[in-house]
Formats: structure tokens, sequence, C-alpha cells
């Protein structure tokens, strides 16, 4: 499976206007964007999800367009069917982790019951040890109790590829290495096409199978890719 990008995009607002210029293929399975802070990574990953519409330029994933400004396809977010794991989880502090990944699940704005159900909010629940603390809700969680309901409402719906936008930069310091050995057991566990962003080049020496480099909206020459780490398995938090 592969992800094929080449946009455009410029983003204007009072004090400053910027162009987002992105071309690049990775067939990797775990592919990182990795730039510091501006470069047009979460730009690039919101185009990619359907969330941010580029002025130009086509994405395809697998060889078929999600996005083509010469054809007019522009494929619903929802439609896409790729899970998103935002930077700071992104969770509805009012639901419960059940509630949570089950609102993956359905469409409309009603909220899932406290009690909801079904196959695929059992078989996560089970996956990423959440059923002892399936009834409260994100404030009453760890970090990487957090971190496993957040990707586990991403997988509910069976993407075909997962998105994960700074996974690690709303943590502790002290916390990332266990949350990245722990979100690296995960991983293979699901055993999707991976693409993530981050300014943090331990995450790349930990995930990037492919490493892109951006820099100023743009693709530029790739940094010295570090050794990448064989991490201990971790019990979960």
């Amino acid at each position: 499976m592969s992800f094929d990008v080449d946009i455009r995009k410029t983003v204007t607002s009072e004090r400053r206007s910027f162009t987002l210029r992105v071309s690049f293929r990775t067939h990797a399975r775990r592919t990182v964007i990795f730039g510091p802070s501006g470069a047009g990574k979460s730009l690039t990953l919101q185009a990619i999800a359907g969330l941010l519409r580029p002025d130009s330029g086509r994405i395809a994933f697998d060889g078929a367009p999600v996005f083509d400004g010469t054809q007019r396809i522009d494929v619903p977010a929802r439609t896409r069917n790729f899970g998103y794991l935002f930077q700071d989880y992104a969770l509805f502090p009012r639901l419960n982790v059940r509630q949570n990944i089950a609102f993956g699940l359905r469409s409309g704005l009603r909220n899932p019951s406290k009690q909801a159900s079904g196959d695929e909010v059992e078989r996560w629940l089970q996956a990423f040890e959440l059923v002892d603390v399936a009834a409260q809700r994100p404030a009453e969680l760890s970090g990487g109790q957090r971190q496993r309901t957040a990707l586990a409402r991403a997988l509910a719906h069976s993407p075909r590829a997962l998105l994960l936008d700074e996974p690690f930069s709303a943590l502790d310091p002290e916390l990332r290495d266990r949350m990245r050995a722990e979100l690296d057991e995960l991983l293979q566990r699901v055993d999707i096409p991976v693409l993530m962003i981050t300014h943090d080049r331990e995450d790349l020496a930990w995930f990037g199978d492919e490493a892109i480099y951006m820099l100023d909206g743009a693709i530029a020459e790739r940094p010295p890719v570090l050794e990448r780490r064989v991490p201990t398995r971790l019990k979960a938090l």
C-alpha cells in the first residue's frame, strides 16, 4: 500500500501567508514526516485525512485518488476511511471510555449510551486492556490509557491506514519513551500502514521505516536517520 501526495495550499491570516507545496510517495509500512514546528506537517496530514482541502494537486492511497483538483475528486473525510489520532487525543471529556470508542462507529451527533457495546467496541476494550476503565471518563485515566482509548476509537471502524499527529507532544518528557514503546507494541498488533508527523527526532528513531523531511512548507533534503530503537515490551500502564 502507498501514499502518493502532490498538493498545493495557501493559508492566509492577518499576519502572514503560508504556502504548502508538498510532493512525496511512500510505500513504507511506517512513514514519519519530520520537521520543525511551522513546517506545514499538520496541514499536510489534515489534507490527507480530508480535513483540509488543497488548492490544487492530487492525493492517492493504494493508487486510488481521494483528492484530485483537476478531476474534481474530493472524497469526504469519513469515506476516506483513515484513522486519525489527534495531537491532544481529542477525547470527549463527558463520555466514558466505552462511549468514546463507540463514537467512531456512529453517524450523526447523538452520543452512544454509557453501556455502548458491539463487537468492535468489545474487541478494542479487550485488545488495549481498557475493560477495567471502560466506565471512566478521560480525566480519570492515565496518559497511557488516554492514548489507548484514542487509538481504539481511531481503529474501531477498521481504517485502511492510521494518521498520527504528534502523538507524544502532549506528554511530559519522562513519559514519552514509555508511551513510544507502548504505541510501538500496539501498532505491531494492528499491522496497518502508519503515517506520523513529528518534530521530535526520537519519534523518527522509533517509527521511521521511511523518513520525509519538511521545511518551510516543502519537502527538503532528509536529515541523517537515527538508528531505530528496538523497544522493550512494557506492561500496560
